[in-house]
């Protein structure tokens, strides 16, 4: 065999090496553990207590008005993920 032709086999290996390697760095980046993000939600207690000072302030009509706005009758039934965007509204009244 020829020189260039050793030379040609060697970086053909070369590349097949370096795809090898790319695909197991992909495999085990890909195992890793996730890291979980934790939201705070606010709780169904510290949620009441807002709506209850905006109620004691004369503003009842627009408390259920805000509950009703989520679909549900009452505070309860609106699930914990809308909290934060209950609050906000809530804020602005």
């Amino acid at each position: 065999m020829s020189k260039i032709k050793l030379a040609l086999d060697v970086v053909e290996d070369l590349r097949s090496l370096a795809d090898s390697i790319e695909t197991l760095a992909g495999t085990v980046e890909g195992n890793k553990p996730k890291e979980k993000v934790e939201v705070n939600l606010p709780t169904l207690e510290e949620v009441r207590a807002k709506l209850a000072s905006l109620s004691k302030a004369g503003k009842q009509a627009q408390v259920r008005e805000l509950i009703t706005g989520f679909g549900v009758k009452k505070l309860s039934d609106i699930p914990r993920e809308k909290y934060p965007e209950l609050l906000k509204k809530a804020e602005v009244m």
